[in-house]
C-alpha cells in the first residue's frame, strides 16, 4: 500500500477513536424525515464536504452502497428508505472507523424504533477492490472519498463502482475540486491530502475520470465553497480557492458521439414558431426552458441561430435535462 494511503487510514483511525468535529467543513445536512432521529456522535464524526444521495434518488428499495462509513450518519439514512435485510452495503478499511459505526449503530437503535441494525450490512474493505459482486447495487456513493487518492488509484476506484453498479445504477459522489494549480509541496504532502485539501483536480478533468471508465450521464448537481488554502498557513504563495462538487454518475451507455454532461445550461427558443425540433431529438418550445447537456448547448450554438438562448452553466442540475 502507498504511504499516502497508510497516512490516510491513521488519520481516520484517529478520528473514529477521538471525534474531531472540525475534521472536514462539512456542508452536509441531516435529512429531516418523519420518525428518523439522529445520533449525536454519528453527526461528531460526519466527515463530508458536502451531499451526496438525494432521497429521490432512493425509490423502489434500492439496494445501496456506501464507502467510507464514518459514522453511520448516512447509512441510517439511506436504511430509512431500504427496510431489508443488507438493503445496505457499507464498506470501510479503517479497523477503527468500522467498530465505531457499529457501536453508534446501538444509539441508531435506541432513538429509532423503526430501525434495525441488521439493514445495515459493514464489511472491512478497499475503495480499490469492493468486496462486493457485479451489478448488484442501485445506487452508490462516497463523500469527500476519492479526491484522497493519486491518479493511478482514482481510476481504480471509479472503475469498481462502475463494476458493481446495475445498468441504469447512480454513483453520487461529493469531492473538493480547484482549479488553481499547486505547488508539489502541497500535492506530496500526505496529511494534508489526507484531510481532504491537496487532493482535489480540476471539475474537468474530474468528470473525464468518470465518463473515461464508462458512465454516458453525468450531473453536476451543486458547486459549494469548500476551503481556501492560504500562505499564512499553508506552504503557498498564492490564495487558492477549493469548492466542493456534488455530481451523480448514471451507468447509461456511453453515446455514440460522448457522453452527456449536464452542467446546469438551459436553451430558450423565442422565433416565431411554435417550437424548434433540431432533428436529433430535442424539441424547444415556444419560450420554454430546457435543461440540455453540454453537447447539446455545443450543438445548439453551431447551428448559429439568432433565435435560441443558451445560458452558462449554473452548476444545479435537477433534472428535467434533453437526454
Amino acid at each position: 500500500m502507498e504511504s499516502y494511503l497508510e497516512t490516510t487510514i491513521d488519520v481516520y483511525k484517529q478520528a473514529a477513536e477521538k471525534p474531531d468535529v472540525g475534521l472536514c467543513c462539512t456542508t452536509t445536512p441531516i435529512w429531516a424525515l418523519p420518525g428518523l432521529t439522529m445520533p449525536k456522535i454519528m453527526q461528531e464524526m460526519n466527515y463530508g464536504c458536502g451531499s451526496t444521495v438525494n432521497p429521490r434518488d432512493l425509490v423502489n428499495n434500492p439496494t445501496i452502497l456506501y464507502v467510507g462509513v464514518g459514522g453511520g450518519m448516512e447509512l441510517l439514512q439511506f436504511s430509512y428508505f431500504n427496510r431489508q435485510k443488507g438493503g445496505v452495503v457499507g464498506i470501510d478499511i479503517v479497523d477503527e472507523m468500522l467498530a465505531a459505526c457499529k457501536e453508534n449503530m446501538n444509539e441508531a437503535k435506541r432513538l429509532n424504533d423503526w430501525f434495525e441494525k441488521d439493514f445495515i450490512d459493514i464489511r472491512k474493505g478497499n475503495a480499490l477492490s469492493l468486496p462486493v459482486d457485479d451489478e448488484t447495487i442501485d445506487v452508490a456513493a462516497q463523500n469527500c472519498l476519492f479526491n484522497i487518492f493519486k491518479a493511478e488509484d482514482l481510476k481504480l476506484a471509479l472503475a469498481e463502482m462502475y463494476r458493481v453498479l446495475k445498468p441504469r445504477g447512480k454513483l453520487v459522489m461529493s469531492d473538493p475540486t480547484c482549479e488553481q494549480e499547486m505547488s508539489d509541496e502541497l500535492r506530496n504532502d500526505e496529511r494534508l491530502r489526507a484531510l481532504c485539501l491537496t487532493g482535489s483536480i480540476t471539475l474537468k478533468e474530474y468528470i473525464k475520470m468518470i465518463t473515461d471508465v464508462g458512465f454516458g450521464t453525468v450531473e453536476i448537481r451543486a458547486k459549494r465553497a469548500y476551503r481556501v488554502l492560504s500562505p499564512n498557513h499553508y506552504p503557498t504563495d498564492d490564495l487558492i480557492y477549493i469548492e466542493s462538487v456534488e455530481v451523480c454518475a448514471i451507468k447509461d451507455p456511453m453515446p455514440a458521439d460522448g457522453p452527456c454532461v449536464f452542467t446546469g445550461k438551459t436553451a430558450i427558443y423565442f422565433g416565431n414558431d411554435d417550437c424548434f425540433d433540431d432533428n436529433a431529438g430535442h424539441i424547444l418550445l415556444q419560450n420554454q426552458p430546457l435543461a440540455i447537456c453540454d453537447k447539446t448547448a455545443g450543438a445548439l450554438d453551431n447551428l448559429g441561430r439568432n433565435d435560441i438562448f443558451i445560458s452558462d452553466s449554473t452548476w444545479f442540475y435537477d433534472g428535467g435535462g434533453c437526454c
